[in-house]
C-alpha cells in the first residue's frame, strides 16, 4: 500500500520514510518525524575522518564516499529521513562556472558574472555531468530501502544567481541587486537558464531515488517582499511546479524569511522551511495550513543544556498542534562543535513527545 494512502487506523509504529511522507502531505503520523539541516558535517567525528583525506567537493563527487557520509550521519542520528551529501554549488561547473572552497572564505566563484554577455555564455546542456549526485542517491536509496525517507535537493534561482554574480558570500548583494534592477532582461535570462539546469538535476536526483526534492533559497531573505515577487517569485515557482510534476513533494527553504512566507507558499511547494525567528504557529499561520511546515529550532540551541533545550523542542511541539504536516527540524544547518548527543537527544525528545504530552503542555 502506498505510504501515503494508509488508513489512519494503521499509521502506529509507521517506518521513518513512511513518516516522513505522510507528514510532507499533511497526512496522520504517529509522532512528528524529524530531520536535521547539515545532518552530515563537520561537528560529527566520522565526517571529520573522512574530510583528513578528501576535500568538500572530491567527497560530492566520489558517490561512495557521499552516500557513507550520508548513511552514516542518519543512522547515528536515527532520524527519519536522509538527505544527500552534496554542495548548492555543484551546478555551477556544468554551466561553465569554476569555484572552489578557500578556509576561511567559503566558496568562491573566480569569474563572477556580471554582465549581459557573461550570462549568454553561460551553458545549460551538461546537467548530465552532475551524474555523480544520482549515483549517491542511488546508494543510499539502496541502503534504506522503507526505512528513512530520502531527500535530494538544489540550490533556488535567487540563491544560486547571487553566488554567481558576487563570487561568494555577500553582505549586502550589491553587484546582485545592481544586474537585477539595471538590465532586467540578463536578470531573467540567468534565471531562466539556472531553472532549466536545476530542473534537470532534480529530474537526475528523482529518478536516482530522491523522495523528496528540498529547494535552498538560503540568501532570499535579502530581498524585500516587493523585489522578490517583482524578480524572484516567478523563477521559484516555475522551478516548484517542474520538481512536483516529477511526483515527489517539494520543501522550499529560506533564511530571514518571515516577511515572504506567504509568497514563499504561493509558489505552490508542498512544504515550507521555517527559520528560528519566530514561533512556528506563527510562521505556519502566514504560510497557511494548506500547506505542511518544516522547523524550527536554533540550531545554536543544541549547545544549551537539557533542560533548556528539551523547553524548546517541547515549545516548537505545542505550537504545531500535532497538526498533520509538521516535520521537525532546525531553522538553518548544524553548524561545527555542536554535541552530537545533544543531537542525538533531540530525536528522543521528538519521538517520545506524544499526544498525551501535547495535552498536559496544552492545558498548562
Amino acid at each position: 500500500m502506498n505510504p501515503l494512502h494508509q488508513a489512519p487506523d494503521l499509521i502506529a509504529h509507521l517506518p521513518g520514510r513512511n513518516r516522513f511522507l505522510r507528514a510532507c502531505a499533511r497526512q496522520p503520523v504517529d509522532r512528528t518525524p524529524v530531520w536535521f539541516l547539515r545532518q552530515a558535517g563537520r561537528y560529527m567525528q566520522e565526517y571529520r575522518d573522512v574530510r583528513k583525506h578528501h576535500t568538500l567537493v572530491e567527497i560530492c563527487k566520489q558517490p561512495d564516499l557521499a552516500a557513507e557520509v550520508t548513511i552514516t550521519a542518519a543512522e547515528k542520528l536515527d532520524v527519519d529521513a536522509a538527505i544527500i551529501f552534496a554542495d548548492l554549488l555543484l551546478p555551477l561547473e556544468p554551466m561553465g562556472l569554476d569555484f572552489e572552497f578557500q578556509a576561511g572564505e567559503g566558496p568562491v566563484v573566480h569569474h563572477p558574472i556580471r554582465t549581459a554577455e557573461e550570462v549568454r555564455a553561460l551553458r545549460t546542456d551538461r546537467a548530465a555531468a552532475l551524474e555523480y549526485v544520482g549515483l549517491a542517491i542511488e546508494k543510499v536509496a539502496a541502503h534504506f530501502r522503507d526505512r528513512l525517507g530520502v531527500i535530494g535537493f538544489c540550490g533556488a534561482p535567487y540563491t544560486l544567481a547571487s553566488y554567481m554574480i558576487e563570487g561568494g558570500g555577500s553582505r549586502n548583494y550589491i553587484h546582485t541587486k545592481q544586474l537585477m534592477y539595471r538590465d532586467p532582461t540578463a536578470w531573467s535570462g540567468l534565471l531562466d537558464k539556472l531553472v532549466a539546469v536545476l530542473t534537470a538535476y532534480c529530474r537526475l536526483q528523482v529518478q536516482a531515488g530522491a523522495e523528496v526534492i528540498q529547494i535552498f533559497d538560503s540568501w532570499v531573505g535579502s530581498l524585500s517582499l516587493t523585489d522578490y515577487r517583482e524578480y524572484v517569485f516567478d523563477a521559484s515557482k516555475r522551478l516548484v511546479h517542474a520538481v512536483r510534476q516529477m511526483g515527489v513533494p517539494v520543501i522550499y527553504f529560506g533564511v530571514e524569511t518571515t516577511g515572504l512566507l506567504q509568497a514563499m507558499a504561493a509558489t505552490g511547494a508542498d512544504v515550507i522551511g521555517l527559520d528560528w525567528r519566530q514561533p512556528l504557529d506563527e510562521g505556519w499561520g502566514a504560510v497557511g495550513h494548506a500547506h505542511a511546515v518544516q522547523g524550527n529550532l536554533d540550531p545554536i540551541t543544541l549547545f544549551a543544556p537539557l533542560e533548556i533545550l528539551e523547553q524548546r523542542v517541547r515549545e516548537i511541539l505545542r505550537a504545531a498542534q500535532r497538526r498533520p504536516g509538521h516535520i521537525f527540524n532546525l531553522g538553518h544547518g548544524i553548524v561545527p562543535g555542536t554535541p552530537v548527543e545533544n543531537v542525538q537527544a533531540v530525536v528522543r525528545m521528538v519521538r517520545e513527545f506524544g499526544p498525551q504530552q501535547a495535552q498536559e503542555i496544552a492545558h498548562g
